[in-house]
């Protein structure tokens, strides 16, 4: 991959510049492919020089400045604030600027000017306050790139779960189920495995909703009226996938050897394994894009930004699999 990586400031106040920071240090030994911050240049120098990291910042004008400066500094194209954040209180204020550095990367990623976008964690409750209209990362790319059906999968060493519903509440989640929305999960979920994955021949597990898988509809009739006719079509589509098998005995070590990755029915089933098996190096993925996206599998940690005690691994793990992603994709193109 010879194209750097575009890298937004996420919420100001939260852990993401201190997590861009110490993933910089950390370029070498964990070879961290080369990217640049979209942030303003002074706030990681003095977060930098707040948290004894050394850290040089130099800010750059083109994307395409950050591969030679990399090795030496963090590039940082610069995206200034409104206000200068104070750790752990978000400012509303700064809401356009947390926007514009993601609008600024999808564009750049699109341009071919980055090879991917990593976001760092956003507050929503301060991006809801100065008028965004949007639930999350996953949906505004979408909007973005103009996909009507961008997935969110969360990808972990040991596992790789997509929540077919996101983030809505466990009553909003039930009502919105359908054989439709399975179905579009399943098929961009497979086509991603084999392109930004590199697995030939994907297999999918799918979660059943009820414990037991319903039992035969004495616990439910999810499974025998919206799930198992979504598996049926994924099946038609010629995707190896199997299921609805119940969640309670879908995440132990055996199983998962039996699936590359599992479709789940709502937000939790999905994120709890995951988180479980391993907190620091899950990564947040958005499929169905036109370009690759990652991002840490955390908040933003108000509670514990500007203390020095972050960790960056699952920032990390997400800039090393928006490179190899972003590898693939560029081999595709040659």
């Amino acid at each position: 991959m010879s194209l750097p990586l575009a890298l937004t400031m996420g919420e100001p106040a939260g852990i993401g510049g201190e997590i861009a920071l110490k993933a910089w240090t950390e370029r070498d030994a964990a070879a961290v492919p080369p990217f640049f911050a979209i942030d303003d240049p002074a706030r990681l120098a003095g977060l930098a020089a707040q948290l004894g990291l050394a850290v040089p910042v130099r800010q750059i004008a083109e994307a395409a400045d950050a591969a030679r400066i990399f090795p030496s500094a963090l590039p940082v194209l610069p995206q200034k604030l409104m206000r200068p954040s104070i750790p752990g209180k978000p400012d509303p204020a700064n809401a356009p600027a947390v926007i514009a550095a993601i609008e600024r990367a999808a564009t750049l990623v699109r341009a071919h000017r980055a090879g991917a976008m990593v976001t760092n964690p956003i507050q929503k409750e301060a991006l809801y306050a100065a008028g965004f209209k949007y639930p999350g990362h996953t949906e505004f790319l979408g909007h973005l790139a103009g996909t009507d059906h961008p997935i969110m999968m969360l990808a972990g060493p040991e596992l790789r779960v997509v929540p077919v519903t996101v983030h809505l509440s466990i009553v909003e989640a039930l009502a919105s189920l359908t054989t439709e929305a399975i179905v579009t999960a399943g098929r961009v979920t497979a086509e991603a495995l084999r392109r930004d994955f590199g697995i030939a021949r994907p297999r999918l597990a799918v979660a059943a909703l009820n414990p037991h898988a319903g039992e035969g509809g004495a616990m439910g009739r999810e499974e025998i009226e919206i799930i198992v006719p979504a598996v049926r079509a994924l099946a038609a589509l010629g995707i190896a996938v199997s299921g609805p098998a119940p969640a309670d005995t879908l995440f132990h070590p055996a199983a998962r050897r039996r699936y590359d990755a599992v479709i789940c029915m709502y937000h939790d089933q999905a994120l709890i394994p995951l988180k479980t098996i391993d907190f620091e190096r899950g990564v947040n993925v958005t499929l169905g894009l036109p370009f690759v996206r990652t991002s840490p599998d955390h908040g933003t940690a108000l509670d514990i930004a500007g203390q020095g005690v972050a960790d960056p691994a699952s920032l990390i793990a997400a800039l090393k699999l928006a490179g190899a992603m972003a590898a693939r994709h560029a081999a595709l193109l040659v």
